[in-house]
């Protein structure tokens, strides 16, 4: 059958996607009733932009399985369906659904979202940059550094980073792979650099932008960068961070992933108390 593959094949691609940090949705065929094109078992990989690997039946099962699984993708809470798909014409009972297949019989499939991991790039390999690459490394996210400090931008400083780069700031930023699950947190040790790192940074399609600064910094950085006709999205968050009282380095480091998290999750970031037992 096209687009069928060996099981191994299958969770090699898994485990490709989940290095490579993209997002998918597994679709696992666990309950058959009459005749089906496939067994139990099966199963299909699916990209957000709609390509899959493997098969769990072909056909119209496998096209209304994608539109169920671009729901996971889109999805804020759901990351998992578990739904009954009816391989006939005829109407079945509430909440199955007949898709007109002469094989006729059931599938029950298990649609599982995994999130893309996140990507951290950090431009400043001082003290917060080194405190976000420990916390990245916690976190499971990969991370790039780039400084053009020789003595700051040392592989023995960034033992699980992708990438280590001892280069002027524009020049390294051109050398590292950003995408959308791609957060850029500018902390370097200079105005004329963070201006240069925003600049750049903006060219990405990052979904989160990051500039250390005290307003007053930022104010100006936005205005020489608006003179040259350059557009401040709303990717960026500058003064950088949450606000959560945040004065050493680690403490800044901490709220600014927080922020990182917050962004990417689309979360309000309130407090998540009771005051009492009887409230709910």
């Amino acid at each position: 059958m096209k687009g069928e593959r060996p099981m191994e094949e299958i969770f090699e691609k898994i485990v490709e996607l989940k290095k490579s940090a993209k997002s998918f949705v597994l679709a696992t065929l666990v309950n058959t009733a009459e005749s089906t094109p496939r067994n139990i078992g099966a199963r299909m990989v699916i990209l957000p932009d709609g390509q899959i690997f493997g098969t769990i039946g072909g056909g119209t099962l496998e096209r209304k399985v994608m539109i169920d699984a671009q729901k996971l993708f889109q999805g804020k809470n759901n990351r998992q369906i578990f739904q009954v798909y009816d391989l006939s014409t005829e109407k079945r009972d509430k909440g199955n659904i007949a898709l007109g297949m002469l094989c006729g019989g059931q599938a029950q499939v298990f649609l599982e979202y995994f999130a893309g991991g996140l990507n951290l790039v950090i431009c400043g390999a001082g003290h917060i940059g080194q405190y976000l690459s420990r916390m990245a490394e916690l976190l499971g996210w990969s991370y790039a550094v780039l400084d053009n400090r020789p003595e700051f931008a040392c592989p023995e400083k960034f033992p699980s980073a992708t990438q280590v780069l001892r280069e002027e700031f524009a020049k390294g930023l051109s050398k590292i792979n950003i995408s959308a699950q791609t957060a850029i947190v500018i902390v370097t040790y200079g105005h004329k650099y963070d201006l240069v790192c925003l600049q750049e940074a903006l060219k990405s399609p990052a979904f989160y932008i990051g500039m250390i600064g005290s307003q007053n910094k930022v104010r100006k950085i936005f205005a020489e960068l608006e003179k040259k006709k350059i557009k401040i999205t709303e990717r960026v968050y500058s003064p950088i961070g949450l606000d959560i009282g945040a004065d050493s380095p680690a403490e800044i480091a901490i709220s600014i992933v927080s922020e990182i998290l917050s962004v990417r999750n689309k979360t309000s970031c309130r407090h998540l108390r009771i005051l009492s037992p009887t409230q709910r």
